[in-house]
């Protein structure tokens, strides 16, 4: 969800190039953005993506299923393109004329330079210190469930 709509109820078409990002990143990732926690930073896909992507490590983003029938360069210019559509001022985001038009061409086109997703949310995912030795323990996230039973 865009950033204006989520926070200002704002809705346009930029919130759309917004939604084609994620979509875009979610896909080289294989990863959904609201399933996604990096255990350490607590980052959501979106900044994570951006890290490895401004360390020249954009690679090490791409779902392994991907690797072996993939071309570097276009992955690269997809999450390249994916970023630019996240930005969190709707005004510097691409138009979806732009963004196809990015997409279609070949390398020869000069890209902007994105800056960080500043609107995102993520999660840091505690790992338990001691084993659980209940094996009757059914939730993942220490919420309990009560059953009643009539008398």
């Amino acid at each position: 969800m865009a950033p204006e709509y989520a926070m200002e109820g704002l809705f346009s078409i930029k919130s759309d190039v917004f939604s084609f990002g994620v979509l875009l990143l979610e896909i080289i990732s294989g990863k959904k953005i609201n399933g996604f926690h990096h255990l350490e930073h607590g980052e959501s896909l979106l900044t994570f993506a951006w890290k490895l992507w401004s360390k020249g490590e954009g690679m090490e983003l791409i779902d392994q299923v991907l690797v072996p029938s993939c071309v570097a360069s276009e992955v690269l210019k997809c999450i390249h393109i994916g970023l630019l559509c996240v930005h969190e001022d709707p005004a510097d985001r691409p138009t979806m004329s732009s963004v196809i038009f990015m997409l279609a061409s070949d390398s020869t086109i000069t890209l902007l330079c994105p800056s960080e997703p500043a609107f995102s949310v993520g999660r840091a995912i505690a790992k338990p210190t001691e084993p659980i030795s209940d094996d009757r323990v059914f939730s993942v996230n220490e919420v309990t469930i009560s059953n009643f039973s009539p008398r």
